[in-house]
């Protein structure tokens, strides 16, 4: 993990990002094996070796922690990364991994929008209060608070999603959206519901695929993955529309597993289509 941040930063990218899973269930461990890195620990010791990457979540699933808990480790990483810190949020996918860690599967929405709206209070006040329900607190001291707060990309391709992107969010973060999607229904679903709340559309930073292959039918792949003439489009696109990061995720399954010396490879060859 080092070796990759260090090939990251050698080579020009902005930002590092790491996924977040607790329990690694049976279905979690299907797709994503062992070894599983806490993404906020990973990512201080990271940050101490390094003085220009950005670091984020991608994403915390925000209903497995207590969101005090989130809102003091993430202050104190983004005081000790010297501002180099993005909270990268959704409401995760796993019902055996909430099943593990005694949390409601089917109340994750309502929770994630409580959570998210604490942690943004915690970040924003010298004393934070929580009416609740899932995690009611009152008077509780903050500091030291970061200045300035940490962005929050809030991942997730719902009409929830978009909704907590406009109200919470710095950022809207689709993870490997389809490419007509993206652009014929995400987009105009987020400006609808920015218009609807009467709030500036949140910026676009998907995260995408770094997969070349053949060329691919457009109903048939996401963004990032066909031939290279197919993602120096898909590239180009999202530039049209404003993207201001773009992720690329080299992994794909299990069975596709690269070295990390032929991921990098990928990554600059995708790096060197961006308009």
């Amino acid at each position: 993990m080092l070796r990759w941040t260090r090939f990251a930063e050698d080579s020009g990218f902005s930002i590092a990002m790491i996924s977040d899973h607790i329990a690694l269930t049976p279905e979690v461990q299907a797709l994503y094996p062992v070894p599983f890195y806490d993404p906020f620990t990973t990512i201080t010791w990271l940050a101490a070796h390094t003085s220009r990457l950005e670091f984020g979540t991608s994403v915390a699933v925000l209903p497995y922690r207590h969101p005090l808990q989130t809102a003091r480790v993430g202050a104190n990483l983004a005081h000790f990364s010297d501002g180099r810190f993005v909270l990268g949020v959704g409401s995760g996918w796993s019902e055996e991994e909430y099943a593990a860690l005694g949390v409601p599967f089917d109340r994750r929405g309502a929770v994630t929008d409580e959570y998210l709206a604490a942690i943004v209070d915690a970040w924003s006040n010298d004393t934070t209060t929580s009416p609740g329900p899932h995690a009611p607190y009152g008077e509780i001291h903050t500091g030291p608070r970061p200045a300035p707060r940490p962005p929050v990309w809030v991942g997730g391709a719902g009409r929830a999603a978009v909704r907590r992107a406009v109200q919470y969010g710095d950022a809207w973060h689709p993870i490997n959206p389809h490419p007509l999607w993206l652009r014929d229904k995400g987009m105009p679903m987020l400006r609808r519901a920015a218009a609807e709340a009467g709030a500036a559309v949140p910026a676009l930073c998907p995260r995408i695929r770094a997969h070349p292959t053949t060329e691919l039918a457009d109903d048939d792949r996401v963004l990032g993955e066909g031939s290279l003439d197919q993602i120096k489009a898909d590239l180009a696109g999202l530039a049209e529309l404003g993207a201001q990061y773009v992720v690329l995720d080299t992994y794909i399954s299990p069975d596709l597993r690269r070295t990390a010396e032929a991921d990098w490879r990928i990554l600059e060859t995708v790096a060197a289509l961006t308009p």
